[in-house]
């Protein structure tokens, strides 16, 4: 059974607490998930409108990703 990339991604972040886009990148690599630019963005949007995540931008190139649900 395959999980769910958004799960996935919630899970690191939930982990984490606080993470730039980059490093949430470099963790799923690690775990062997390897997403496009537009999936992953498309994931953080997905997240984004749930509630669960909040995703801000720290410089022109860098995001920050951080949890917003204690869940």
């Amino acid at each position: 059974m395959k999980y769910p990339l958004r799960n996935l991604v919630y899970e690191k972040v939930r982990q984490a607490g606080t993470m730039t886009d980059a490093d949430l990148m470099s963790a799923l690599s690690k775990d062997g998930v390897t997403l496009a630019d537009a999936e992953f963005n498309k994931v953080l949007l997905d997240l984004e409108i749930y509630g669960l995540i909040r995703v801000s931008w720290v410089t022109k190139e860098k995001r920050r990703v951080e949890l917003v649900a204690q869940s």
